[in-house]
């Protein structure tokens, strides 16, 4: 899967801390022109944009999910992203674990596990 084929992609575990990956990941994908949905629980403003609650707040046309939450967190949320329809996913190093690619096979999804999306999106 080539992220830069996608233009809508949703930040699970976005942050206004720009010392955290949520945020770096954030910026970066906006500098590069995608159109950056954060997540976030707190619904606060990040990088000028307000960030959404839940999955199912996000419109439905998101093309990727990208995961900067720990894996045990993750294995929920990718759960309920697959239940409400979504099928792209990618989770940054550290964000996966053995148990949410077992749950992805068998959903069959589009995923990737354990790669930048920052080095994968470069020009």
């Amino acid at each position: 899967m080539n992220p830069r084929d996608f233009k809508k992609i949703a930040i699970v575990g976005a942050s206004e801390s720009e010392q955290k990956y949520g945020n770096k990941i954030l910026k970066d994908l906006l500098s590069k022109g995608f159109e950056v949905f954060p997540v976030n629980p707190k619904g606060i403003t990040i990088e000028g944009i307000k960030s959404f609650r839940t999955l199912e707040e996000l419109p439905k046309d998101v093309e990727l999910l990208v995961f900067v939450i720990p894996p045990e967190k993750g294995l929920e949320e990718v759960q309920k992203a697959v239940s409400i329809g979504y099928k792209r996913f990618w989770f940054q190093p550290g964000a996966g674990s053995k148990e949410i690619e077992s749950f992805l096979r068998s959903s069959n999804s589009e995923y990737s596990i354990g790669k930048c999306i920052m080095i994968e999106t470069s020009f």
